[in-house]
């Protein structure tokens, strides 16, 4: 009886994780886009600090040790990724999906059409 049970939820988790979501609307596919952007540029900025703090650590390493060996290789040098300025895919760039459909053909000019009627 007890199997039975288990068995039962098992199988209904399983048929819950495996079935298929609806694709993203377009808002949340850029939402998602720009997300996954300002990450990127978050993990270069987390880098470049990090880059800064070794150099600091190495460098009073080195003054403290004055018998040490210097290091054979040079080292490059840290890069600051500079402000975050969002990529055209992230910003929300005109594509097939989200750019507005021409005004239907209707005889009357585009200019007059998106003007309202005087009162």
């Amino acid at each position: 009886m007890r199997t039975a049970f288990v068995l039962t939820i098992l199988a209904l988790a399983t048929a819950s994780a495996l079935a298929k979501l609806p694709p993203p609307t377009p808002e949340a596919a850029a939402a998602a886009a720009a997300a996954k952007d300002k990450a990127a540029w978050s993990d270069k900025v987390a880098a470049y600090k990090l880059c800064l703090a070794q150099d600091r650590v190495a460098k009073q390493y080195l003054k403290s040790k004055e018998g040490a060996r210097k290091p054979t290789m040079e080292t490059p040098a840290c890069t600051d990724p500079g402000p975050y300025v969002p990529s055209a895919a992230a910003a929300g760039a005109p594509n097939a999906a989200n750019t507005p459909a021409p005004p239907a053909a209707s005889g009357v000019p585009a200019a007059a059409a998106a003007t309202p009627p005087k009162q």
